[in-house]
């Protein structure tokens, strides 16, 4: 989607992975991200680089996580939408704010992968939660 030498991995690669929610005036909601990066560091191992960023409203910013994963030593950085839907941020917006991000770190790729949409983990997903609403369910009075 938007990438600079998409495709072109070297020995030398050091891939980061940056987690992107849209952000939220409430700060609950804005942890969740900095939650699942934890979760996502966690399963790629201890030398991964993972960071999130809020879209909008939220700090850490776009430009700011990017730059963490290059100071890290990320010289490829794969930007997740954390959203369902390819709407109009995903495809418009954040291949921008990606490119801006990006624009100061010569010879730092990036990508941008799909968002989580209709992939078989969210319909798990989906399907574990409703399951589980279903056994904590109240019986309605008629």
């Amino acid at each position: 989607m938007g990438s600079s030498g998409a495709g072109e991995r070297t020995t030398s690669d050091r891939p980061a992975v940056l987690l992107i929610d849209h952000g939220s005036r409430r700060a609950a909601a804005n942890q969740l991200i900095g939650e699942v990066a934890a979760l996502v560091k966690q399963r790629l191992g201890p030398k991964s680089i993972v960071e999130s960023a809020h879209m909008e409203i939220a700090e850490p910013t776009i430009a700011e996580a990017f730059a963490l994963c290059v100071e890290q030593g990320a010289t490829n950085v794969v930007v997740h939408p954390f959203m369902l839907a390819p709407g109009r941020h995903v495809t418009e917006d954040l291949p921008l704010l990606v490119a801006e991000a990006a624009a100061p770190h010569q010879g730092v790729r990036f990508s941008i992968a799909a968002p989580l949409g209709s992939h078989a983990g969210v319909i798990d997903a989906v399907i574990e939660r409703c399951e589980s609403a279903l056994l904590d369910a109240e019986p309605s009075e008629a």
